[in-house]
């Protein structure tokens, strides 16, 4: 059995690692950004982890209570994208029986979610209060559910690649974000720009949530040609940090445009801890 104490280290650990991360647009050690520090980050993390990993509750309990602790800690929306991502990771290595993977265990997480979670969770959203978030006409997160958490976020899951990954398994952390992390630490055996080539790779391929909600697809083009010229800078790069001017003008041009691709350092995060995860189970 993995412990609570092994569980929590592990999700610190990963959200550490995508701070190391340069990535252009959003907060890390090379530069805050969007009126947040990495030290909010940083505390978000080990407030988040006690309630994420808590085995008596729940995977709505879990979020409901990671986001609590977050908002009294910080006061800002650090963190609920990487909480919606990393509790059900958590909950399927917590009750995994011992003949599933990882992936089978999470999916099994996934199809058994309950009303009583979609009511934690809608509650930590209306707390957390992202950016752009809107009204919908079913299934309002400011009115109480009716459905299942997996079935919410079926019917959000068009406009939201978090909610898209409860319905799809996951599907684009295993099957895509997964093997760009492990080619690159095969490369250059460093945890911060693998997680760099996560979050690039996915911002060519796919559009940003966050980025959405708040511009529609003003930016889309625009992030996935740029993310596109950084991934095959980084393909080519010798060294990653040959990279570093490109990544200091890229973060500058997002920055002062207020573009933020928050969603894919949420899916990163994720793939980071899916990784650790699957590694401590073989």
């Amino acid at each position: 059995m993995i412990s609570p104490q092994q569980l929590s280290e592990l999700y610190q650990q990963a959200c550490e690692v995508e701070l190391q991360a340069f990535k252009p647009g959003n907060v890390s050690v090379y530069a805050d950004g969007h009126d947040m520090t990495v030290t909010d980050f940083r505390i978000s993390a080990e407030v988040s982890a006690a309630p994420l990993c808590n085995p008596d509750y729940s995977l709505g309990e879990k979020i409901f209570y990671a986001v609590k602790a977050t908002r009294e800690a910080v006061a800002c929306n650090t963190n609920l994208g990487i909480i919606l991502l990393c509790a059900p990771l958590i909950q399927a290595v917590s009750n995994r029986p011992p003949d599933l993977t990882l992936r089978q265990a999470l999916s099994q997480v996934l199809r058994t979610t309950t009303l009583e979670d979609a009511q934690w969770v809608f509650k930590a959203i209306v707390l957390a209060s992202p950016g752009g978030l809107g009204r919908s006409d079913d299934q309002d997160v400011s009115e109480k559910p009716s459905v299942t958490l997996t079935e919410a976020m079926r019917l959000a899951s068009e406009k939201d690649r978090i909610a898209l990954q409860y319905i799809t398994g996951y599907q684009d952390i295993f099957d895509f974000a997964v093997l760009i992390y492990y080619n690159a630490m095969s490369k250059w055996g460093n945890q911060g720009w693998a997680a760099l080539s996560v979050y690039a790779g996915l911002l060519c391929q796919f559009p940003d949530s966050h980025i959405d909600r708040k511009y529609g697809s003003q930016y889309t083009e625009m992030v996935a040609f740029k993310m596109s010229e950084l991934s095959n800078a980084l393909s080519n790069a010798e060294k990653p940090e040959h990279t570093l001017p490109l990544l200091y003008s890229l973060d500058h041009e997002l920055k002062s445009k207020g573009v933020n691709p928050g969603t894919m350092a949420d899916m990163t995060v994720a793939t980071v801890l899916t990784v650790f995860l699957e590694e401590l189970l073989k």
